[in-house]
């Protein structure tokens, strides 16, 4: 697997300017955040002037006690002349969500591990063979001859153990993975407490609502794809603290046979969202982009239109195509 180095560019973009909005994707998972916060720290470290936008929600129980660091819009006063803007774990201004309707015109590089998108800026980092975009913004720090703080460390461990499922989705090829763990563990980052921050503090009704999704639990294409939902009665029942895909999607992957899991989640009357995880075969992030979703190839998510139960047949369909084509590829 042959990594892609830090752009000499990209130095230089961060060198150049003296204010910087560091953006994330809607909708933040740990990764996201985990990369805003760290990059943000060593922008600062550096002598510059840094904010962190998101769109948020900041509904997931892990990243929450962070919700307090982002802002929607941009500074006031920002000096436009002599500013940038960095996009993190996205490779397009449309998964950027509400911040892109006060975002100012100005130079723009894209910091990504996912191949979809259509990143258009002075400076575009994408490495789709790297696990997380917290590891690439490990490279950039090391790249400009600095090491992470002990809790810029601790951010991007726990961005990295988010997006690897505590490690549990690598292969064979993740050496260096594991290598950019220890040096994060060498700076202080405690494993133990990613942990706790991934998996604890979450409240009986998390536990008790995905009970109630697991028996809610249907297979298709012979059991190789696990369906579940979220009503909106759900949540006002359990309410946004009911969230914790993680453990869910887990517990659904190991059923003998699985190879894809599927989380309906009716946001409002005419919404869903949707989350995607596949263990090898199926490109989940592919079949994310076609709804104008984004993700990788094992795990990914989106936002459309309509009812469960319509969103469900839509969706079914695009895993048919997968599922066939999968079969076609068996020796």
């Amino acid at each position: 697997m042959e990594r892609k180095a830090v752009p000499d560019a990209l130095l230089d973009f961060l060198g150049k300017y003296s204010s910087y909005l560091v953006v994330g994707h809607k909708e933040p998972d740990g990764d996201c955040v985990g990369s805003q916060l760290a990059l943000g720290s060593f922008l600062r470290r550096r002598g510059k002037k840094v904010a962190l936008l998101s769109a948020g929600p900041f509904t997931r129980t892990e990243i929450m006690p962070f919700e307090h660091a982002f802002s929607v819009y941009p500074p006031s006063g920002l000096d436009e002349r002599n500013a940038a803007t960095i996009i993190l774990d996205c490779s397009s201004l449309q998964r950027i969500g509400r911040v892109a309707e006060r975002l100012p015109k100005l130079p723009l590089a894209f910091i990504d591990h996912h191949a979809a998108g259509e990143s258009s800026g002075e400076v575009v980092y994408i490495d789709e063979f790297s696990p997380a975009v917290t590891e690439l913004v490990l490279r950039v720090i090391e790249a400009a001859g600095d090491a992470p703080t002990k809790e810029e460390a601790e951010w991007l461990l726990f961005g990295l153990a988010t997006d690897t499922g505590f490690f549990r989705h690598l292969d064979e090829r993740s050496a260096f993975v594991f290598e950019a763990a220890a040096r994060l563990v060498a700076a202080g980052a405690s494993p133990k407490r990613a942990f706790s921050a991934m998996y604890g503090g979450k409240p009986l009704l998390v536990r008790r609502l995905m009970g109630e999704i697991l028996h809610r639990v249907e297979p298709y294409f012979d059991g190789r794809l696990l369906v579940s939902y979220v009503t909106e009665e759900d949540q006002r029942r359990y309410g946004i603290a009911s969230r914790d895909s993680d453990m869910l999607y887990q517990l659904l992957m190991t059923v003998a046979g699985v190879e894809a899991a599927m989380i309906i989640r009716q946001e409002t009357s005419t919404d869903c969202t949707v989350g995607l995880r596949s263990r090898d075969f199926v490109d989940v992030g592919s079949i994310a982009a076609r709804f104008g979703g984004g993700g990788h190839r094992l795990a990914a998510g989106l936002a459309i239109g309509g009812r469960i139960e319509s969103v469900r047949e839509r969706l079914l369909e695009a895993f048919a195509g997968a599922f066939s084509q999968d079969r076609a590829d068996l020796p």
